[in-house]
C-alpha cells in the first residue's frame, strides 16, 4: 500500500463570509470547517497532514495545534501561501514538505462533509500511478470547473470563466479533490502558468500535463453533492449545517433512537445512545453526551458533556453543561423542567431535581430531592434528603469556596440558607426560614430565625406631600 499524505488548502480569506474570522474556522456541527477535514484525514490513517494557511494563518494554526493536543495526536504540518495566487500556487508551497514516495491527497478546508469512504475510493483509483479526480454531477454547475472527456478518458478540467459555451453545458464538475503520485505532482506544479482570465496558477492545469505525459487520468464520483459542497457565505454554511444535522439524525434513528422530528435536532459534538432512547424537538447536544437505555429527553433541552444513565428523564427546557468536569445523572433520575446542572453535578439513582433548581459541583445521593426553586453548590447531599423550596447553600465567602455536607435523611425546610462550611447531621430537620452557620447533631431539629413579633396598629411611612 502506498502511503497517503493529505494536503489541505486553507489559505483563503472567505470575503463573502463578511467576518473577521478566517473562513475555515467557522463552525459546523460544533467544529470548525477545517477540523472536519482533519478528522477525515485521521480516519484515512494518513501518513502526514499538511495544511496550507494564508489569511488568518496564526489563528488557524494555533487552533489546530491546540485541537490536536487535546485529542492526544500530533499536530499537522503547516506551510503558508502569501500572497494567495491560486490553487496551483497554494500546492506549490507544499513541495518542500511533501515526500516523493506517496500519494498526495489534496482536499479543501472549507468542504467539511466528504466521507472517508469517498476519499478512500479516490485514493484507490489513483493506486500510486494515476491522477484521480473526484467529480460530481450538478444540475447547475455554474462556477465550477468542467470535466472534459474523450470517451471515458479525462483530458482536462476547464474553469468556468475560461470555458466555452459548449463546455459550460457539461454537468460533470471537478470538486477540488484529487489524488496524485507526489513525485509526478511536483514535476507538473513546476510547469504551471498564470496565463488565464484570472491571472492565477490553476491546480487543474496539471490534468492537461498528465494527459500529455501519458499518465492515465481517472475520475470517481461522489455519491451526493452535499459531500463536496463548500462554504463561501453564511447562507451556504447554514445549508450545510442542516444537511449535517440530518445526516446525524438519520444515523441515530438507524440505531433505534426515536426522534420526534429529525429536522429539529442539533448534535454539536458526539452523542451516544442506548436502546429505546426518545428525544423530543429542539434539543441541542454539545461536547460528549452519553444517554443510557430508555432515557427520555424532553423538548428544548441543551445538554453538553454529560452522562445520563438508564431510565432517567430530562424534562423540557433543562440546561445541562458539564464543561470540563462533566455532569452525571443516575438511573431513574428526574430532572426539570427548567433545571440547570452545572459542571461537577453528580446525581445518584432516583434523584429528583425540579423546576428552577441549580446544582453545581455537588453530589446528590440515591433518592435525594430538590424539587423547586433551590441552589445546591459545593455540597454533598446524602440519601433521601428533602431539600426545600427557596433554600440555598451559601458556599462563597467573597474569597474562597466552602463545602456543605448534608447527611442522609435530612429534611431542609423552605427558604433556608446553609452557610458553608457546615455539616447537617443525619436525620436532622432544618426549620423553614433558618440561617444555619454551625454544624448540627444527628436527629436534631434546628431553627435559626428571629422570634416573630407583631406591632398592633402600625402605620406605614408615607411620602411627604409635594
Amino acid at each position: 500500500m502506498t502511503a497517503v499524505d493529505v494536503v489541505i488548502m486553507a489559505a483563503g480569506k472567505g470575503t463573502r463570509m463578511k467576518s473577521r474570522m478566517p473562513k475555515v474556522l467557522h463552525r459546523l456541527g460544533g467544529r470548525p470547517l477545517v477540523q472536519h477535514v482533519i478528522d477525515t484525514a485521521v480516519a484515512l490513517h494518513a501518513r502526514r497532514t499538511i495544511v496550507i494557511t494564508g489569511h488568518g494563518a496564526d489563528d488557524v494554526e494555533a487552533w489546530l495545534r491546540e485541537s490536536a493536543a487535546g485529542a492526544g495526536r500530533p499536530a499537522p504540518d503547516f506551510v503558508r501561501q502569501e500572497p494567495q495566487l491560486g490553487t496551483g500556487h497554494a500546492v506549490q508551497q507544499v513541495v518542500p514538505a511533501l515526500p516523493d514516495d506517496g500519494i498526495a491527497l489534496i482536499l479543501n478546508g472549507d468542504v467539511p462533509l466528504v466521507r472517508p469512504q469517498t476519499l478512500q475510493a479516490l485514493v484507490d483509483a489513483c493506486g500510486g500511478e494515476r491522477l484521480a479526480l473526484l467529480t460530481v454531477d450538478m444540475a447547475d454547475p455554474t462556477g465550477y470547473g468542467r470535466i472534459v472527456r474523450e470517451g471515458d478518458a479525462v483530458k482536462a478540467i476547464v474553469e468556468h470563466k475560461d470555458a466555452s459555451q459548449e463546455q459550460r453545458r457539461v454537468r460533470e464538475v471537478y470538486t477540488g479533490f484529487m489524488a496524485v503520485p507526489a513525485r509526478r505532482l511536483k514535476a507538473w506544479l513546476a510547469r504551471l502558468s498564470n496565463a488565464n482570465a484570472q491571472g492565477e496558477y490553476y491546480l487543474t492545469d496539471i490534468v492537461g500535463f498528465a494527459a500529455d505525459d501519458g499518465c492515465a487520468v481517472v475520475a470517481t464520483k461522489a455519491a451526493e453533492q452535499v459531500e463536496v459542497d463548500g462554504v463561501n457565505s453564511p447562507l451556504q454554511l447554514a445549508e450545510l449545517e442542516r444537511a449535517y444535522q440530518l445526516r446525524q439524525a438519520r444515523a441515530l434513528m438507524e440505531h433505534g433512537v426515536r426522534l420526534a422530528d429529525p429536522a429539529r435536532l442539533d448534535v454539536r459534538g458526539t452523542l451516544e445512545c442506548g436502546q429505546d432512547v426518545a428525544i423530543d424537538v429542539n434539543c441541542v447536544f454539545e461536547g460528549r453526551v452519553t444517554l443510557g437505555d430508555d432515557v427520555r429527553i424532553g423538548p428544548n433541552c441543551v445538554i453538553a458533556n454529560a452522562r445520563i444513565a438508564a431510565g432517567a428523564v430530562i424534562h423540557a427546557f433543562t440546561h445541562i453543561d458539564g464543561e470540563q468536569a462533566g455532569v452525571e445523572v443516575g438511573e431513574g433520575a428526574l430532572v426539570g423542567p427548567f433545571a440547570r446542572l452545572r459542571p461537577g453535578a453528580r446525581l445518584g439513582p432516583q434523584v429528583h431535581v425540579g423546576n428552577f433548581v441549580e446544582i453545581k459541583n455537588s453530589s446528590m445521593a440515591r433518592g435525594a430531592k430538590a424539587n423547586h426553586l433551590a441552589y445546591v453548590g459545593d455540597a454533598s447531599v446524602g440519601e433521601r434528603v428533602n431539600y426545600g423550596a427557596g433554600s440555598i447553600t451559601a458556599n462563597y465567602d467573597g474569597a474562597n469556596k466552602h463545602r456543605t455536607v448534608i447527611e442522609a435523611d435530612v429534611h431542609v425546610g423552605s427558604n433556608c440558607v446553609l452557610v458553608a462550611p457546615v455539616t447537617i447531621g443525619a436525620g436532622g430537620t432544618i426549620g423553614a426560614g433558618s440561617v444555619v452557620n454551625k454544624s448540627t447533631q444527628a436527629g436534631a431539629l434546628t431553627v435559626a430565625r428571629a422570634r416573630q413579633a407583631s406591632i398592633a396598629n402600625w402605620a406605614r411611612p408615607k411620602k411627604a406631600p409635594k
